[in-house]
């Protein structure tokens, strides 16, 4: 039998303290909502425009924008749910949607490209003549302005929640895509009106498929590792157990698992082999295991001491 369940917790979000994070929730809040604003007015007038001028490199940063509008949408929601009390029947609170929500924004992207590959493709059998260059170019432009601005949103502050937090980083990743996207659209509008090859309006949209795709598909693994519970990427088993070994009193750690309560919190569970000569200083040990866990981005922690000579029975691990 173990020498009995040890459950602790770091309440810290991150690393840093509580206190902390009260000017980056208005921040990051007031981020996703100007975003989401300044996007889908862009977004109507890219739709416009693109419909006036057959452009289908518009219409096409447009849907992207469209979907870049629902991620921010969800991405912002799930935000607000991480901030929810915990209850009788979600005993973390609603963190974990954040996981989906990241998850979901992926998926809407991957149609997004599908749609524009298609798009394009069509573009080519059946090629549009008399495309507006240099209206592209305007609209464009815009674009560059309002994807920059956004982007910038994110940054401010400490700048760090955007590496922290999964759903900020995708949506600051998001931003600063488009607005290269954006230039992209202004440079083939302004070939288009020198060159009269409008055929360029349909590379460009294939592009900028690529393009999107590419800053996709890192975003789909780490959300797809979160929500199966996988150990966070930038968190390492054989790091975390050589730094919990080098805490006085453990003797040994086993049965250790990490995964992601939400995509800026981790948890962990492990049992602890000490020796039942420092079980009454257990506390101790409880406490410097915690503080080594946060500097290592864990904020939840369980523990099962066990003695030395005592064997732990897998089926109850």
């Amino acid at each position: 039998m173990s020498a009995g369940h040890d459950h602790s917790h770091n309440h810290s979000h991150g690393i840093g303290h509580h206190h902390d994070h009260a000017p980056k929730i208005d921040h990051i809040n007031t981020a996703f909502v100007l975003g989401i604003i300044l996007n889908s007015a862009f977004v109507i007038i890219e739709i416009i425009m693109g419909l006036v001028s057959g452009s289908l490199s518009l219409l096409t940063d447009a849907g992207h924008n469209l979907s870049d509008v629902a991620s921010l949408a969800l991405a912002l929601l799930a935000f607000k749910l991480t901030k929810t009390k915990s209850n009788k029947q979600y005993t973390y609170g609603y963190k974990s949607s954040t996981i989906i929500v990241s998850l979901l924004n992926a998926f809407i992207l991957i149609v997004g490209i599908a749609f524009i590959v298609y798009e394009a493709i069509m573009r080519f059998i059946h090629p549009v003549n008399g495309i507006p260059g240099i209206t592209i170019a305007w609209v464009a432009f815009v674009g560059i302005g309002v994807n920059g601005f956004t982007a910038w949103l994110f940054t401010r502050g400490d700048g760090k929640e955007k590496d922290k937090d999964l759903n900020v980083k995708g949506a600051y990743m998001h931003m600063a895509v488009d607005a290269i996207v954006s230039l992209g659209v202004v440079l083939s509008g302004i070939a288009i009106y020198f060159t009269h090859l409008f055929w360029i309006d349909s590379v460009v949209s294939l592009v900028i498929g690529v393009v999107i795709l590419m800053g996709t598909w890192g975003l789909l693994k780490d959300s797809l590792r979160l929500a199966l519970a996988g150990v966070p990427k930038e968190l390492s088993l054989e790091k975390i157990k050589k730094e919990l070994l080098k805490v006085k009193g453990v003797v040994d750690v086993h049965h250790m698992h990490v995964w992601a309560l939400s995509t800026t919190e981790n948890a962990l569970t492990a049992h602890l082999v000490v020796k039942e000569a420092d079980m009454p200083n257990f506390d101790h040990i409880k406490h410097e295991l915690r503080h080594t866990l946060e500097h290592l981005e864990i904020s939840h922690c369980t523990f099962e001491p066990e003695f030395g000579d005592e064997k732990c029975e897998r089926v109850k691990c």
